[in-house]
């Protein structure tokens, strides 16, 4: 397996505020489910919700306004009665598209090992050591 020289580390101090607070977002239970329910086509809230199975009102909400906030996802309200509000992934967002795959990709790569050692752990932890 060849190893890639990279380092982690972000030297620009506001990137880096950026880093951590993207990787904040994109980390949680919800937002990545989000994204990939805006992969192929602009939904209505209620679309999203139905979905999304076990996401809250309050969640889903919350999730959206990050997205929108750091511009991965858009939000379009049409005047109409009821009002329909649109939701769909920004060209920034599809960007955001590669690297999660590439994560997916590592999990593939890594996953069962990853279960392994989580596994030994919990082991470790019954034995009062």
């Amino acid at each position: 397996m060849e190893v890639v020289s990279v380092s982690p580390t972000c030297w620009d101090d506001e990137l880096r505020g950026v880093v951590r607070g993207l990787l904040t977002t994109i980390g949680d239970k919800w937002t990545l489910v989000v994204v990939a329910a805006l992969v192929d086509k602009r939904k209505r809230f209620t679309e999203l919700q139905r979905e999304i199975d076990g996401i809250s009102h309050r969640v889903l909400t919350k999730t959206l306004r990050d997205l929108e906030h750091d511009g991965l996802v858009s939000r379009e309200v049409h005047a109409e009665v009821p009002p329909r509000v649109e939701y769909a992934l920004t060209p920034l967002g599809h960007t955001l598209l590669e690297p999660v795959e590439g994560l997916v990709r590592w999990v593939e790569e890594h996953g069962r090992t990853v279960i392994e050692h989580r596994a030994d752990r919990r082991h470790e932890g019954s034995d009062g050591s």
